[in-house]
């Protein structure tokens, strides 16, 4: 159901592996959020690349199988997702998505949670729920506003159209295109590269860029002084301004 390969001490890959579509169970959901809880209480956590098994699908979305089969179970449900969305933003170090295949519905909300989203040729984005009588998760919905603009959500959520990985590109929820053979290797040499990063400077980061679209002034300014307090009293950080000074200075010897 949810396969794990630990690539290295700060990598993991998390394999949706739920034929025939790799929908989203409720099993399957809270594995993921599982997964993601504990990988982020690791004193060194690592870059998460989360995938589907296959060529035609990365998620299908939610099991309507298993929404419609037990509607007492619709609220746990939908609570486990919610859960797992959380897990997702809140997930300090990279998280990336390889995306092979569709994506849609409640799987494109994961996607629209990644740090950094790579896509094969023939993958397709879409929330087609309202044409299935279902709608996206309220925390899924207000993502894809955030990261996509109003008018884009509104589009991919009123129509119920699916989209083209070139599409996907280009309303900014794609960031690279590669051929299916090249979309493993490809995402792991991204998410190894963002994993060298200062994985402080990282998080706060992304903890800003999810934060503050609902905070103050002043509590931006009070967040603002916070993290200058960590990276002016750390000595990685400061090691890194002396490499810069040092290059600075040499170049303008040189």
């Amino acid at each position: 159901m949810l396969r794990m390969d630990r690539l290295s001490t700060t990598l993991v890959r998390l394999t949706m592996d739920r034929p025939p579509a790799n929908a989203l169970s409720f099993d399957l959901i809270q594995a993921l959020a599982d997964d993601l809880d504990r990988f982020g209480a690791e004193a060194d956590a690592p870059a998460v690349i989360l995938t589907g098994a296959g060529e035609r699908f990365f998620s299908a979305g939610g099991d309507i199988r298993e929404i419609v089969a037990r509607a007492d179970a619709a609220v746990p449900r939908m609570r486990a997702f919610h859960r797992l969305l959380v897990a997702l933003e809140g997930y300090r170090c990279p998280l990336l998505c390889a995306v092979n295949g569709y994506a849609v519905g409640g799987a494109l909300e994961l996607v629209l949670f990644a740090d950094h989203v790579v896509a094969s040729e023939g993958a397709k984005f879409g929330f087609p729920e309202i044409n299935h009588g279902l709608l996206p998760a309220a925390k899924g919905m207000r993502q894809a506003m955030d990261r996509l603009g109003r008018r884009t959500a509104e589009r991919l959520l009123y129509s119920g159209d699916l989209v083209s990985a070139q599409e996907a590109k280009a309303m900014g929820l794609v960031d690279e295109i590669v051929g299916f053979s090249d979309l493993q290797d490809r995402t792991r040499a991204v998410a190894e590269t963002l994993r060298r990063k200062d994985m402080h400077l990282f998080s706060a980061i992304k903890r800003t860029f999810a934060d503050a679209p609902r905070m103050t002034d002043g509590e931006l300014e009070a967040r603002t002084l916070g993290d200058m307090q960590d990276y002016l009293n750390r000595g990685e950080t400061a090691a890194a301004r002396d490499r810069f000074l040092q290059r600075k200075t040499g170049q303008q010897h040189g």
